[in-house]
Order: structure tokens, then sequence, then C-alpha cells
């Protein structure tokens, strides 16, 4: 399990989370909602170990995060930030390969390059594996990077689960692409020892998606549970400022939220 436990971040004065507790286990979902400047990204960076937390501890499979060697995290633990840009000429297919290097002796062999060909395929963008980065759109280079973090944590590691830190993964995906990028991470999930935390900003995406839910108001945890434990018009209104009607889903056993103002 990666665990995250009273963790208080303050940068330059400001605080940025307040106490936050976390847990995600491997074979679920967890998605973090909260308005702008809610500390989404903030307790991301902090489960992946980028920043390190003023009060709090995070473990992961039982041990203090800071306690694991950087190689070793790598290779159970990895991490797509909300900004992706790419500013050097490689192809998809190079870049999903350097998510390899981890577990590889020395540059990626034959193996780790079909690890990532059929990540690249599993986000729908095989296709794109000789385009050079640089000249994608947005949504297709957010489908290699998330390709790039799968590929890192492919196989299994003994003794050891793995996970997946997403910062709004979908932000740049069109709605078919959203939907077939959460369900291919969805799948990869189920039955597999990896657990996911995605920082997302789409309610019904969370909702279909998501295992649990976390609710984040200036710092704070407003609320974690069950998407249907969490998404109510009361605590939608508390945390975005938004009148909301809440009904079943009419095709999945999931919320549906509707935003009326």
């Amino acid at each position: 399990m990666l665990s995250a436990t009273g963790i208080h971040v303050t940068i330059e004065r400001k605080h940025l989370l307040r106490g936050v507790d976390l847990e995600v286990r491997p074979g679920e979902v967890v998605a973090v909602l909260g308005e702008n400047g809610a500390g989404k990204s903030t307790l991301i960076r902090a489960l992946a170990g980028d920043i390190t937390p003023r009060g709090g501890v995070v473990n992961m499979n039982g041990r203090p995060l800071d306690h694991w060697r950087l190689r070793d995290r790598a290779r159970v633990r990895a991490v797509m930030p909300q900004d992706h840009a790419v500013a050097f000429g490689f192809t998809a297919l190079e870049t999903v390969a350097f998510g390899r290097y981890p577990h590889a002796e020395g540059l990626p062999g034959a193996t780790d390059h079909d690890i990532a060909r059929a990540a690249l395929r599993r986000m729908d963008a095989l296709h794109l594996q000789d385009r050079l980065v640089t000249t994608l759109s947005g949504g297709e280079r957010a489908r290699v990077m998330l390709a790039k973090t799968l590929a890192q944590v492919w196989e299994p590691v003994p003794n050891a689960a793995r996970y997946l830190l997403l910062d709004e993964p979908t932000a740049s995906l069109d709605p078919a692409h959203q939907h077939s990028v959460l369900g291919a991470v969805r799948a990869f999930v189920v039955g597999q020892d990896v657990g996911v935390c995605a920082a997302l900003h789409d309610l019904n995406l969370a909702a279909q998606y998501a295992d649990r839910i976390m609710l984040l108001k200036g710092g704070y945890m407003l609320a974690s549970g069950t998407p249907v434990e969490v998404l109510t018009t009361m605590r939608l209104s508390k945390c975005f400022g938004v009148d909301a009607i809440v009904m079943p889903h009419p095709r999945h056993t999931a919320p549906l939220v509707v935003i009326t103002g």
C-alpha cells in the first residue's frame, strides 16, 4: 500500500496541504478532486517523493518513501506530471522506452522496446511510434507520456506492489480518448498488484472509473470515500461552489453529476 499520513506541505509560508491522509491500495483507482489550487498536484508530488512534506510521512509497501533507493523506487512507482512538454526530438517509441531505464542494464533492449510498443498500443498510440514527440498534438503527446508511465511499471516486481501517480492525465484529451485512456488504466490495474492515484477535474470521469474519491479544499481533506458517498450535492457545493444535481447513472453503477449553475 502507498499511504500518506498527516501530510503538511508549506512553500514560501503558504500552506498547500494541511494534515492530509490518503491510502492507495493495489488493485484500485483513487481520484483526487478539488478546485484549482486545492493541493491536488502537491499531493501527487508528495506521494511521488518529489517534495518533502514539512510534517507527516509517506510510506510505500511498508517503508518510508525516503528509505527507498531512487532506482528501486522508480521500479515500482511511476509518475505522469501535469506538465509533460518535451523539448527534444525523440520519437514516441524512444520516449516511452525511457520509462524502462530503471529496469534496464544500460540502454533499453529488445524486450524493453516490446513493452514500450505494448504500452503505446494500450493507449491507442502505437501508430505514433515513429513520430517525433515535438510534432504531436497535446492529446497525442499526453497518450505517449501515459504509455511511458505504464511501461515503467509494466511487469510485476517480486514482493512489491506497483503504483501509478497521474496528475490530470485526461486534461488534453477529447471525450473518446478520455474514456479509452481511463478504461485502459482501469484494465491495467484490475487483477494486478497496481494501485492508481489520479488528480482529475471531471467529476463524472472520477465517478465512473475510480473506486474511491478524495475531495480537497484549500489543502484540507473535505471528504473521502466511494463515489456515491463523496459526490453529493452538499459536498460539491462546499468544495466547488456550484449547484449540482446528483442522480444514478443510466448505464453504470455510479452517480451522474449535472452542474446547473
